[in-house]
């Protein structure tokens, strides 16, 4: 006779209610997503949520941790050897992707992270993937395609995509205007690219020259690290005039 692993049959329900609470808020969205109806849709008995999860928010707080993995999982890594600004626009458009295919989970994940800063899980998710957007914008920089800091860079994108998708999910989806991200992109990368009407990479004068060499700081193994944190404020400083 096997014993079964205590602490995996847990997870493996624990998994299971993630999954059902998840498809209850896709279907008919948060009001749907009681304990009653996700132990019920899952052949469980309601005080096991309640043992696993705490309450509803606590369920709920899950699925949020659910959906950024999820979320993440569908960044991949920017490719090194293609062009970075073609790798930030592809992350923009996962961004707006994920959210117009998953609206209440959306809304889920944000409220989650304006309500729960403390809860690491749901923290530790979303800085995965802004460490990914992080990554991207860092390249775009070092390209010396970058025309101010790369924080206020990932700033904008973060709030413009995130705002985009808001806007986007609130219209009814027969009268939805996609284009709406596009025409956001553009203006984005007006404010953030250094570019002429050919969209090659001209001379965009001290700041970008500032934010390309900043992102070039640390491989300068030729200054010591009290130099390159001096020269880092100096960069930054410029960058940002």
């Amino acid at each position: 006779m096997t014993v079964r692993d205590p602490e995996t049959a847990r997870e493996r329900i624990r998994a299971q209610l993630v999954e059902v609470a998840a498809e209850l808020l896709a279907a008919e969205g948060p009001d749907a997503v009681t304990t009653r109806s996700v132990a019920l849709a899952a052949g469980v008995q309601a005080p096991t949520i309640y043992r696993l999860f705490g309450d509803k928010n606590g369920l709920l707080d899950a699925v949020a941790e659910h959906g950024f993995a999820t979320y993440v999982a569908g960044k991949h890594p920017a490719d090194a050897g293609a062009d970075p600004v073609a790798n930030l626009r592809a992350g923009w458009e996962l961004h707006v992707g994920f959210g117009l295919a998953n609206p209440e989970l959306f809304r889920l994940m944000h409220t989650a992270l304006a309500t729960l800063a403390g809860r690491e899980a749901t923290a530790a998710g979303a800085e995965a993937g802004a460490e990914i957007l992080h990554t991207r914008v860092h390249r775009v920089a070092a390209a010396g395609r970058l025309r101010v800091t790369e924080r206020r860079a990932v700033e904008l994108i973060r709030a413009a995509g995130t705002g985009v998708v808001f806007t986007l999910i609130d219209q009814p989806a027969d009268e939805r205007d996609l284009t709406l991200a596009d025409t956001a992109w553009d203006s984005v990368c007006a404010a953030i690219l250094v570019t002429d009407d050919a969209g090659a990479p001209p001379d965009g004068g001290p700041a970008a020259a500032a934010v390309t060499l900043r992102a070039a700081l640390p491989e300068l193994t030729v200054l010591s690290p009290a130099e390159r944190t001096l020269l880092a404020d100096w960069l930054d400083r410029i960058a940002g005039s």
